[in-house]
Order: C-alpha cells, then sequence, then structure tokens
C-alpha cells in the first residue's frame, strides 16, 4: 500500500507536458502498428508515407496544454491529407477527438464551438470514405462524437476553474488563521506580561520598601526590623505564589493538564479577587502608605475575570503610591452598584506626582495597563492629579445585578 501510495504521489508531481508526450508516442507507435497489421481491401497500404502522415497527425497532441487551438488545427489537416491519401481510418481518427476534449477543457465556449465544427468536419470527411458506413451514420458520428467531447471537455474546464477557486480561497483561509493565530500569541503575550507586571511591580516595591526600612533600624528598633522581615517574607510567598500559577499556566500542555512540577496546591489556585483587598492594603501600609479601605452597596459574587480585574487596577494604583508618592495616605472605595462596579483609589501624596501619560512608561505597563486591562471587560479607567493634591484612578466595569462568577474567564 505504501508502494503504491509513493507511486501516485510521484504521478502527480510528474510535470503534465511530459505525460502528454508519452501519451502522444505511444498512441502514435500503437496506430502505426495497428496500420500495418490490418489492412482490408479497397484501401492503401500501409507504407513510409502512412507513418509520416500518422506521426503528424498524433504528435502536436503533446503540446495540447500549452497550445490547444493550434494543435486541433493541425491535427485535423494532417489527419484530413492521411485520409485523401487513401489510407484507411485507424486508431487516428481518435486523435482529433482527444484535440477536441483539449480545447474544450482549456477555452471559452465559443472557440470551443468553432474547433467542435472543425473536428465534426473532419470526422464526416472520415465517414465518407468509409462506404460501408453509409451518410447516415456518418452523419451522426459526424454530430455525436464532437459533441460529447464538448460536454466532457467543458466540464472538465468548469471543474477546473473551480479548484482554482478553491486553491485561492484556501490559501486566503490559511493566511487569515495564521493572522489570527499571531494576533493571539500577540494577545497572550501582552497579557502576560500585564499580569507579571502587576505580580513583580506590587510585590518588589512593598519588598524593597521594608528592606529599606529594616536595614535603617536594625539596630535602633529591632521589633520593627523583625515586623518589617516578617512583611518581607509574607509577601515574597504570595508573590511567588501567583508567580509559580502563571508559570503553571504557561507550562501546561495542550491539552489543559497543569505541569506536574511544584505544589498541586497551586494548580488550580483561584484568581485574587476583591476579598484579598485587605490583605494588599495591610502590605501596602506596612511599606508606609496607610490605606483606608471602604465599601459602599452590598457587596455580592462578581465574574472572576471582573474581580481580577479591579483586584490588578487597586494594586497596581497603591504600587504607584509607593513608588511616586510617599509620604501619602491612600483610600480605595469600592462601590457595588446595579450595573457596574465602581473602585476608585485616592491619595494626598506629592503635588510633584508624575504625569498620568508617563506613569509607567519604563516598564510599558503602568497606566496603559491599567486601561487595556478595564477595556478586555468592557470598563474604563480615569486617572489623574485631584485639584486638592494627590492623584486619583477611578476604575468602572459593567456588571449585572445577578452576575455569574461563571460568565467571564480572567486572562492567563
Amino acid at each position: 500500500m505504501r508502494t503504491r501510495a509513493r507511486w501516485a504521489g510521484r504521478f502527480r508531481e510528474t510535470d503534465p507536458r511530459l505525460v502528454d508526450a508519452t501519451v502522444a508516442l505511444g498512441l502514435v507507435a500503437a496506430t502505426a502498428v495497428v496500420g500495418h497489421q490490418y489492412h482490408p481491401g479497397g484501401w492503401r497500404p500501409f507504407d513510409a508515407q502512412g507513418y509520416l502522415l500518422t506521426a503528424l497527425v498524433g504528435l502536436p497532441l503533446a503540446l495540447r496544454r500549452v497550445a490547444p487551438v493550434l494543435v486541433l488545427v493541425a491535427t485535423c489537416l494532417a489527419f484530413a491529407a492521411y485520409l485523401a491519401a487513401g489510407y484507411q481510418p485507424s486508431l487516428n481518427f481518435w486523435f482529433p477527438a482527444i484535440a477536441l476534449y483539449g480545447v474544450a477543457a482549456q477555452r471559452p465556449p465559443r472557440t470551443t464551438a468553432a474547433a467542435a465544427a472543425l473536428t465534426a468536419l473532419v470526422v464526416l470527411y472520415s465517414g465518407l470514405n468509409a462506404p460501408e458506413l453509409g451518410l447516415p451514420a456518418s452523419i451522426v458520428q459526424a454530430l455525436a462524437v464532437p459533441a460529447v467531447l464538448w460536454l466532457l471537455g467543458n466540464n472538465a474546464r468548469r471543474i477546473s476553474r473551480r479548484n482554482q477557486k478553491l486553491a485561492v480561497l484556501t490559501a486566503q483561509l490559511r493566511e487569515a488563521q495564521e493572522e489570527r493565530a499571531r494576533r493571539a500569541v500577540a494577545d497572550e503575550q501582552r497579557r502576560i506580561a500585564r499580569e507579571l507586571h502587576d505580580v513583580v511591580a506590587h510585590h518588589m516595591s512593598v519588598i524593597n520598601v521594608q528592606a529599606g526600612m529594616a536595614d535603617y533600624v536594625f539596630d535602633s528598633a529591632p521589633d520593627t526590623a523583625r515586623a518589617a522581615l516578617g512583611t518581607i517574607t509574607r509577601t515574597s510567598q504570595e508573590g511567588l505564589g501567583e508567580l509559580r500559577r502563571i508559570l503553571t499556566l504557561l507550562r501546561s500542555g495542550a491539552d489543559g493538564v497543569p505541569d506536574t512540577d511544584g505544589d498541586p496546591a497551586t494548580w488550580y489556585a483561584p484568581m485574587p479577587g476583591l476579598a484579598r483587598l485587605p490583605d494588599v492594603a495591610e502590605r501596602v501600609g506596612a511599606a508606609g502608605v496607610p490605606v483606608d479601605l471602604r465599601t459602599v452597596g452590598v457587596p455580592r459574587p462578581l465574574a472572576p475575570g471582573t474581580e481580577l480585574c479591579a483586584y490588578r487596577v487597586v494594586q497596581e494604583a497603591l504600587t504607584n503610591v509607593i513608588k511616586h508618592a510617599r509620604p501619602a495616605r491612600a483610600t480605595v472605595l469600592v462601590a457595588y452598584r446595579p450595573s457596574e462596579l465602581v473602585v476608585t483609589v485616592t491619595d494626598d501624596g506629592r503635588p510633584d506626582h508624575p504625569d498620568p501619560d508617563k506613569l509607567g512608561a519604563g516598564a510599558g505597563h503602568g497606566l496603559i495597563g491599567m486601561r487595556e486591562r478595564a477595556r478586555l471587560y468592557g470598563g474604563t479607567v480615569d486617572a489623574g492629579p485631584r485639584a486638592e493634591g494627590g492623584f486619583r484612578v477611578c476604575l468602572r466595569l459593567p456588571v449585572t445585578r445577578n452576575d455569574d462568577p461563571r460568565g467571564s474567564r480572567p486572562p492567563a
């Protein structure tokens, strides 16, 4: 079976012109043998001129894909000359028919009609040269043979054109699929980069501040230094846990089965949400920025993606307070409204707070990442300096009263 498939593949890859030349030579050779062996009475014996005329009738078929109309004309004229010389019709009777099929398979109907008329005349002339066939049979033969070959060739032409269109559409579809795949990969890379930025920037900022504090008061206030080291330990553990969760998702196979390395408890760890904002407030407070966490409205379960978006925006906003506005106090207001979730982070930091468009530009994220994350869930982020001093970040996310926690999946 493999050998047969291999040979079939090689045949499909063969140049069609080589195939046509081989067929033409084979038919000419077969016609010469039959003409020499079969010699009914009343016909001219098959001699050198017969061989030459047979070659002139059949060999042009080698070019039937290159110049089908010229091949048909040459074949018909050579066959008419063969009959006029007094030789009996043999297998070369079918050479004009094969040439007509080539014209019908490659040329429009108007050209094919003229080619069919020429072929009908040659076939009729062949029938008239055989008295035993009779005039009625010669006429039927002259009409039927070109008509059938016209229909077969025209159908082949339509199939070929359809296959060409399908090939173009297939190529376009493949290009579109590849473009969608590239776009999906780029989107996923941006999401992962944003997630890593949120995790690393927040936790490393807290660790950096606490490490500096511990070093400064290590001799004068051991208890304060010890508390700072405890905060560093808890913060680094939480950051490593989130990084491990992200890396586990990245190492997951195509079937979605997580990598077996690491702690199994982190494989399906839930995404952080609004319930973990007190932990963020505690870490930021330990870094020297007291946080007042408030809630307006009745808290209710939201989709995981919505809660993760709100959590990351608050985390990034407080991280920016640590990096750009200390000493300061921050307020986080979470408002549950009927059709939206509004999260506002304000601080009373230095009046020379960085410009919103430049905030986080060094890492390529910052407020740009907040806005992209909010846009992913149909929300908006409004950020800017406050008139009374400090900075304000306001996140608005659309929600429904009966928001299904399974209705939205967070980006990995």
